[in-house]
């Protein structure tokens, strides 16, 4: 015990530190998220995330090289439509020509294998009604008519050049789904990086208006409820019993205590979403002065690494990369 125990001679230096750091942070340990969106002259700065676009189809290939080139470990791919072109069955996101599969194809073409290029596999950016499947007669999101519309998008998805696919709709069967109509199709080694915990969150808010959201309504009957642990233990456990190559806990921020608990059961690696309020957030308390800008995103990034993610999906992927190095 003190004065003969002194923790803090292991704090001496930052060279001491870095000798004795218990998480590290790589670049490889980092996606970016990035959307791309058709009916756009130039990329457009989504208003509640500074520092992030919506990009053209010209645009992006460019942006998506400068990431791989600052070492991020993948890019997540999502598609803005055009609002004339949603409709009830999400038909965009099948189609190939639709605007993320097209993107697809590019970045495949532009990238190779030099990154892991991944797909937001839901339909809620293509519905017109905004919700991440089909609707039944009722109004009530048909959890089996969207595992149809799922198996389509999974395959058109892999056709366009992904290495894995993001299912993020929380429909139940979902993986399973997947995995049979990409083995039918032949594309047996098209991963799924599934999104097992996915929260019906509040920090949600400016993802939507970087998607073009239309969402009528809520996301309760499908997201989880953000007062439950033991029900996203046992969401990972289905999905990994379907086939999931890897699990997601999202948000990321907000659920450290669920995403350490998945790191310690999972035998598949484990990805955490810092998603778009929690960008918000520290951006906008960095823009103010509250906080040190750049201190605080490295913090925050590290603690969702400490907690047991060995990918980071995150906004800032490519800064924090940049650096790393």
């Amino acid at each position: 015990m003190y004065p003969d125990v002194r923790p803090r001679r292991l704090r001496t230096t930052p060279a001491m530190r870095r000798l004795v750091a218990e998480t590290s942070l790589e670049p490889r340990h980092l996606v970016l998220p990035m959307f791309v969106a058709d009916g756009l002259d130039a990329p457009r700065e989504i208003p509640s995330m500074p520092g992030v676009y919506q990009h053209t189809p010209d645009s992006l290939p460019a942006a998506a090289t400068a990431a791989v080139e600052a070492g991020v470990g993948g890019l997540m791919l999502f598609g803005v439509p055009r609002a004339e072109d949603k409709d009830a069955r999400g038909s965009g996101g099948t189609d190939p020509e639709g605007v993320l599969n097209r993107a697809l194809r590019d970045l495949r073409a532009e990238l190779g294998d030099a990154t892991v290029l991944m797909a937001d596999t839901c339909l809620d950016e293509f519905t017109d009604h905004g919700h991440c499947g089909v609707l039944s007669a009722s109004g009530e999101v048909d959890n089996d008519a969207t595992l149809e519309r799922y198996a389509e998008m999974a395959v058109a998805q892999a056709e366009a050049g992904a290495h894995l696919l993001g299912p993020s709709g929380m429909m139940d069967g979902q993986v399973a789904s997947i995995r049979a109509a990409l083995d039918a199709a032949g594309h047996q080694d098209v991963g799924q990086i599934a999104y097992s915990a996915k929260y019906a969150s509040a920090f949600y808010g400016p993802f939507r208006d970087a998607v073009g959201s239309s969402l009528e309504g809520d996301r309760r009957t499908y997201q989880q409820d953000p007062a439950n642990r033991r029900e996203a233990l046992r969401e990972v456990d289905l999905d990994l019993a379907e086939g999931a190559d890897l699990v997601m806990v999202k948000p990321a921020m907000s659920y450290l205590d669920v995403l350490r608990e998945v790191a310690d059961r999972s035998d598949v690696p484990v990805a955490a979403y810092q998603i778009s309020g929690e960008y918000a957030m520290i951006t906008a308390a960095a823009q103010n002065g509250w906080i040190d800008r750049d201190a605080a995103i490295l913090e925050s990034v590290t603690s969702i690494r400490r907690a047991g993610a060995d990918i980071v999906l995150t906004y800032w992927a490519a800064e924090v990369a940049g650096r790393l190095t």
